[in-house]
């Protein structure tokens, strides 16, 4: 254990930097707050490169600190509220360390989000696709970061619990046809049918798209078939998320 009482410690300057997305981008490396979500990551074999604990945390996890930490950084309140993206840190803020990319299997059901740049959006589809038995997870261009503080929230460690790729959704939908498996796509035109038509299967794709405008134009002319929720009461249009979970859980057999 080491201990660190100033935020203008050059190791906590250089950890701030990770606040912001192109720093995250060029150490291959990100932020994660709060007991919960370092829990998760350090039991999926996620490596930690250092992990900053205030007191408070050291009193409330001092037995999984024993067990699974070999090296840690005793910090300040103040050290640890200046890395925090939160104004009430929970005692525990670690620099994890992004995997490796991996060749995407395409069997099983995965999830394809076109430009759903809301990062609480984003991580609680990760969460939902995760809860509905989905093997993974695709964010195409214009999709919020991964490791933005409020995606990583969102996910609620889920993020550990699938395989999660950045990827042109041009050029994966035909992959996942080839491969035998339909994509369906989200949208309200006269060619589209409603969500409780469709069969359940085991191997397919589903893209959501962007908040405001939808999928756009040239992913819908890429899909095998496109589907839309009726809507039974007075709302304009479900939330993104929502949507997504309806769909996730109809359509997985």
């Amino acid at each position: 254990m080491k201990e660190i009482q100033s935020s203008k410690n050059t190791l906590i300057k250089e950890t701030k930097k990770l606040q912001q997305k192109k720093y995250r981008q060029q150490t291959q490396s990100y932020l994660l707050e709060g007991f919960h979500l370092i829990q998760e990551a350090q039991a999926a074999g996620v490596v930690l490169k250092e992990v900053f604990i205030s007191q408070r945390g050291l009193n409330e996890w001092s037995a999984w600190i024993e067990e699974n930490l070999a090296e840690y950084y005793l910090v300040s309140d103040e050290v640890l509220k200046s890395l925090a993206s939160q104004p009430a840190p929970q005692g525990m803020i670690a620099v994890a360390e992004m995997p490796q990319k991996e060749t995407l299997n395409f069997s099983g059901a995965w999830l394809l989000l076109d430009n759903v740049q809301d990062p609480g959006n984003v991580g609680t589809m990760i969460r939902t696709a995760d809860a509905a038995g989905f093997s993974g997870v695709i964010l195409g261009q214009g999709s919020a970061d991964l490791y933005n503080p409020k995606t990583l929230r969102s996910t609620q460690g889920s993020l550990y619990h699938l395989k999660i790729s950045n990827q042109d959704l041009a050029e994966i939908i035909p992959q996942f046809q080839h491969a035998g498996s339909p994509v369906f796509g989200t949208a309200l035109d006269k060619e589209a049918k409603e969500y409780l038509t469709a069969a359940k299967m085991e191997n397919f794709a589903l893209v959501m798209g962007n908040e405001g405008q939808g999928m756009s134009p040239e992913l819908l002319a890429l899909t095998d078939q496109n589907l839309y929720i009726t809507i039974k009461g007075q709302a304009e249009s479900l939330n993104v998320a929502i949507a997504a979970g309806v769909l996730m859980f109809h359509l997985l057999k």
